[in-house]
């Protein structure tokens, strides 16, 4: 059997096998897995090499965690979400004297129509927003409201309770709601 990113095994069942020496299955978990790894961490860094370089170390250490993995202790998912907001965390504080103005705006490789470049000032204005909000903020809305998540995974991911979530959540929208006051027009929204 061909395994790639479309293997219907879960995470957990890939892992064991590339635990016991399956670098078929590793390779359908990495399919899997990478591009979530590399877009959260892309939300949270907004430096597409920075995101690639947390997403191949999170991914590495999955790999470590391979043999020793216990399944239904944790989802694999959730335990890699966990690493990479930890990973990226880690990169922003030690950015912190790098001022807002020096961080890399993000890439735009649409067309120069006038809705990409409407979305395109919108996509730049939220992220300049998220970098705004203190981290723990951040990492919430993000998970939530960029990734999907519910708030009891982003809850173990971020090692809180569900009340926490929903309130670094809350806390999170108010301050980006602060932050790009005013900006509905020149974002294209209109009044209202």
């Amino acid at each position: 059997m061909a395994l790639d990113a479309q293997d219907d095994r879960s995470d957990d069942t890939l892992l064991a096998l590339y635990g016991q020496g399956d670098r078929a299955a590793a390779r359908a978990l990495a399919g899997r897995l990478t591009p979530l790894a590399f877009r959260v961490a892309q939300r949270m860094l907004r430096d597409p090499a920075e995101a690639e370089d947390v997403a191949q170390e999170a991914m590495l250490r999955l790999w470590r965690a391979a043999p020793g993995w216990q399944a239904g202790t944790a989802k694999v998912s959730t335990w890699l979400y966990r690493v990479v907001v930890n990973l990226s965390t880690d990169r922003l504080r030690r950015r912190r004297s790098v001022p807002l103005e020096a961080a890399p705006e993000p890439e735009d490789g649409r067309p120069g129509a006038d809705e990409g470049l409407v979305e395109a000032d919108r996509a730049a204005a939220l992220e300049a927003a998220l970098q705004t909000l203190p981290e723990r903020q951040r990492e919430a809305v993000v998970l939530r409201h960029l990734e999907g998540l519910a708030n009891p995974e982003i809850a173990e991911i971020m090692g809180v309770g569900v009340e926490a979530v929903e309130s670094l959540t809350a806390r999170g929208k108010r301050g980006l709601m602060q932050v790009l006051a005013g900006r509905r027009a020149e974002l294209g929204y209109g009044d209202g």
